[in-house]
């Protein structure tokens, strides 16, 4: 049997690739060593967050299934970072760890063209530095135009407890224990990347009058632009805040040793941003307490997950930490905490569109190109879907830009400066972050889901439909115009507002940070669905740092238009520091913008590259 796409793995990210794969109309496979375990959630119960929920509503505006699915089967939500500027705010859900697999797994059945196949691949086919399919560990043989590896954490993985390493994925399922040999043989750079997970324990045996309520928003929200809340508010299941005691630092100081991390028993390196609660007592000595998170894992068992407590101590010295903890001190550990190593490729051996520069065909998404989180797995894995189909179709592939959205600063990020460590995005990674934030995801990429095939007519209409309100309600602002009168100036003060002077425009008027689109329902009638209003305020009231934002963006995409020849030879580019000349074959950036932001190469090489490109007639 041959395929045009196989799909290696069904996490977060190979579900994403086979969906988009299959929908973009190709013959799909998608192989995964466990179908029950198809977009498990092996560590963390939920989706979102700080950028991360920035990164959902993208792939949702791409034509993507992870802000559908988890709109279905989330048990709390929250909007973070409200009392903050738009470029922050994101949104988090509490998923059931039960019905988010459930339902993908039903989607992706469902779903024309694509098959799933219970096995583990082993090997690839190899021609002529081109993939032309997979092998199985039976030896098997499956023939596919393209390649797409989302092997999460399953390469040569190991299981970390103290001194003791149990050869294993998460849920003790089998890891792939030659793929990632295979892959060094043809070429690819493999690092020794670690990450881990905290104990559930059993709900009933906590004190709950021992923590604070952490309860969902009391306002309804969705990650798809497509669903309304699929929910009720009362129904939200809650979580509970506690923190870390003394007697919890002295447990992991006096037994440091003991730990998988600090005993010297782990060969990869942990993710800097989601460290474990040992790492934070050593890393953090003047902290007094650490914040923990108690939240439910489904509303089908009574498993709660500690955020914030992963850790790979012994089990014994597990008990003593966690019942040094408020409301836990008679709990029952259902399951221990864990570090899990495993291999990943280095980045810098991608392409921009995720497919590798060693094989041609082939294609990476997720925990194999470094990166830590479902939905920085599943915003790759859309990517490589989509490019792996335009691909094997000769058709350009899609790269989006830093200013265009988060999926296009993660991406730029790893094939550009690489990673040694399980890369998280952070809004603060993003330098244009204010365009790129929770409300208007779709204003900014939705027309290319349309044009990839991936946004259906009826949902393009709704978007259409939704621009055009925008646009009205824009137009009604600027030109429905006050003038001082009495009664004008009462109105303003009373809601602690300046008196006006002259006319002004309601457009104008609506600069003004105490006023909103409501005050302004006092002179105009203003029938336009929240969303609308919520998207004309920010345009309106952040104008001025928008258009300074766009304008630092246009600098670089100036810079992006000019291509760097891929045959170019450094050694002979005169002048260039020695490490901009290393870094520069090292990575053979695409554009002098792509050059001039990896690590080592100066704003002077920068210039010396443009002088020589220009000297030679290559630009």
């Amino acid at each position: 049997m041959k395929y045009d796409i196989i799909v290696v793995g069904g996490g977060h990210a190979g579900c994403e690739a086979a969906l988009a794969s299959a929908r973009l109309g190709n013959k799909t496979l998608l192989i995964t060593g466990n179908i029950k375990n198809i977009a498990d959630m092996p560590c963390n119960p939920s989706i979102g967050g700080p950028a991360k929920g920035i990164i959902v509503r993208e792939i949702d505006a791409l034509g993507g299934e992870m802000a559908n699915n988890i709109d279905h089967s989330c048990l709390q939500v929250k909007m973070l970072n409200t009392k903050k500027g738009p470029a922050v705010r994101a949104l988090r859900a509490q998923g059931d760890k039960i019905t988010y697999p459930k339902a993908m797994l039903e989607t992706m059945k469902k779903q024309p063209n694509l098959e799933l196949k219970e096995s583990i691949v082993e090997d690839l086919i190899i021609e002529n530095k081109i993939v032309k399919g997979v092998i199985l560990e039976n030896n098997e043989q499956i023939e596919s135009q393209a390649v797409i590896l989302t092997t999460g954490t399953y390469l040569k993985a190991v299981i970390l407890r103290g001194a003791t390493k149990t050869v294993s994925g998460p849920h003790g399922e089998k890891p792939s224990k030659f793929l990632s040999t295979k892959l060094k043989e043809y070429g690819f750079t493999i690092q020794r990347l670690k990450t881990g997970t905290p104990p559930r324990i059993d709900k009933s045996s906590i004190d709950f009058s021992k923590t604070s309520l952490e309860p969902g928003d009391s306002i309804p929200y969705t990650f798809s632009y497509d669903n309304d809340p699929l929910y009720k508010i009362e129904d939200q299941v809650p979580c509970h805040l506690i923190y870390t005691t003394p007697e919890t630092h002295k447990i992991i100081n006096e037994n440091l040793n003991k730990s998988s991390m600090y005993g010297g028993y782990v060969e990869g390196i942990g993710p800097r941003y989601c460290p474990s609660i040992e790492d934070k007592v050593v890393r953090f000595k003047d902290k007094e307490r650490h914040q923990l998170f108690l939240e439910p894992e489904s509303i089908y068992y009574d498993d709660i997950y500690i955020q914030g407590f992963s850790t790979s101590m012994p089990e014994d010295i597990q008990e003593k930490m966690v019942h040094s903890l408020p409301g836990l001190e008679h709990a029952k550990i259902l399951k221990y905490a864990y570090a899990i190593e495993y291999d990943a490729i280095d980045p810098l051996q991608l392409k921009q569109s995720l497919e590798t520069k060693v094989i041609e065909n082939l294609f990476t998404a997720g925990q194999i190109n470094g990166t830590s989180g479902y939905e920085e797995a599943a915003g790759q894995g859309l990517i490589a879907g989509i490019n792996a189909s335009r691909k094997i179709h000769n058709q350009e592939p899609l790269i989006l830009k830093r200013n265009e959205a988060y999926i296009g600063v993660l991406i730029d990020d790893l094939v550009t400066k690489g990673t040694k460590e399980p890369y998280r995005m952070l809004t603060s990674r993003a330098e244009y972050r204010l365009l790129l934030r929770h409300d208007n995801a779709d204003l900014r990429l939705r027309e290319y889901g349309y044009q990839l095939g991936l946004i259906s007519e009826e949902k393009y209409h709704k978007f259409e439909e939704k621009k055009k309100q925008i646009e009205e309600l824009i137009h009604l602002l600027q030109n429905h115009k006050i003038t001082p009168t009495k009664e004008n100036n009462d109105y303003l003060e009373s809601i602690h507002s300046t008196k006006i002077l002259d006319g002004i425009t309601l457009y104008d008027l609506l600069k003004r940070p105490e006023i909103t689109i409501d005050t302004l329902k006092h002179w105009l009638e203003i029938n336009y669905n929240k969303e609308v209003i919520e998207q004309v305020e920010i345009q309106v009231k952040y104008e001025g740092y928008i258009i300074k934002a766009n304008r630092e963006a246009q600098k670089m995409l100036d810079l992006e238009k000019v291509k760097i020849p891929q045959d170019i030879n450094y050694d002979q580019v005169h002048n260039l520091a020695s490490e901009a000349r290393q870094k520069l074959k090292d990575v053979r950036p695409t554009t002098i913008a792509q050059a001039s932001r990896i690590s080592g190469v100066n704003p002077a090489d920068i210039s010396i590259l443009m002088v020589y490109l220009k000297k030679e007639k290559r630009i």
